[in-house]
């Protein structure tokens, strides 16, 4: 047992498999007290189970920690809830929440349906606002605390899954909102976008180059939730295997202001291209790219002499 997080307490949601999981026993391994929450659902959002959180307990439990499961739905305001208050009844106290809960219902947008939609921003982007929502009202009172969010790469969007990308991005709004009102009160928040091999990365559909295991993310995570990270906060870290980026925090690329203080789509049209610009989407043109690789194997498929099966 380590000692990195010695002394404090720390809730996970989503901890019952993958990355939620090796957070939770990396928290544990490293001295925490760990609330370990999992509504035990499948991929989709189904089949609720409590069972795989009271698992993660047991593993740690027999590892010499300590936790305690519970097994409410995050996108419930009472679940978020009673995931804290778990934390404090059992343990005095709440120092950090990892919000690692989450879903996928892919589809094109133009097929996607409310009820593809709905579950997939409430588990991600309300499941957060829930946990952080009870957590901050605690640690403000503490002085201390850490908010952790989940988000992801497909927040610059995704060819297959605008829901999924669409509650990402707002976690990453959300982290920066909680960041700039609670740092007066000694509370941090960051986001970590995890590239790793979990029953969710299986199903993306570009190709990952760079990727890890849910172990790499749970070293990130334990850094973040220890004192050595007290003045990190509103950040965005990826975490893909060896490697380690942050995100650029937004901002404006390029400017211009129309003479007499107005503008009209023409004047727009004759401005917009050659001073203010676009900013390109790398993964528009990784997709393109793809498209074009697979266009010429098709051709080279189709030509005359071509190997036959």
């Amino acid at each position: 047992m380590g000692n990195f997080l010695a002394g404090k307490v720390v809730a996970v949601t989503g901890a019952g498999r993958g990355i939620g999981r090796a957070v939770a026993l990396a928290c544990a391994a490293e001295g925490a007290k760990v609330v370990v929450n999992d509504y035990g659902v499948t991929i989709d959002g189904s089949e609720p189970t409590s069972e795989v959180a009271a698992a993660v307990v047991k593993e740690i439990e027999a590892a010499g920690g300590e936790a305690v499961a519970v097994a409410d739905d995050v996108a419930t305001m009472a679940g978020g809830e009673r995931i804290v208050s778990t934390a404090v009844e059992t343990y005095g106290r709440i120092d950090g929440v990892v919000c690692v809960a989450g879903i996928l219902r892919e589809r094109m947008l133009f097929n996607m349906a409310e009820e593809e939609w709905d579950p997939v921003i409430a588990t991600h982007l309300k499941g957060t606002f829930t946990v952080f929502r009870a957590a901050s009202a605690v640690m403000r009172k503490q002085g201390a605390g850490t908010l952790i969010g989940f988000t992801s790469g497909n927040h610059q969007g995704s060819v297959s899954q605008a829901n999924y990308s669409a509650a990402k991005g707002g976690i990453i709004s959300l982290v920066r909102s909680a960041a700039l009102g609670l740092h007066r009160y000694g509370v941090t928040a960051n986001c970590v976008a995890p590239v790793a091999r979990t029953r969710m990365s299986a199903n993306v559909p570009m190709d990952l180059t760079e990727i890890g295991e849910p172990e790499d993310v749970a070293a990130m995570v334990v850094f973040l939730l220890g004192d050595a990270a007290a003045a990190i906060t509103g950040q965005v870290y990826t975490v893909a295997g060896p490697k380690i980026a942050v995100w650029a925090q937004p901002r404006e690329l390029r400017s211009a202001y129309a003479e007499g203080g107005s503008w009209t789509p023409q004047r727009i049209a004759e401005c917009l291209p050659g001073t203010v610009g676009t900013d390109p989407m790398p993964m528009l043109a990784q997709l393109e790219a793809m498209r074009t690789a697979a266009a010429r194997a098709s051709r080279a498929l189709r030509a005359p002499g071509a190997a036959e099966e």
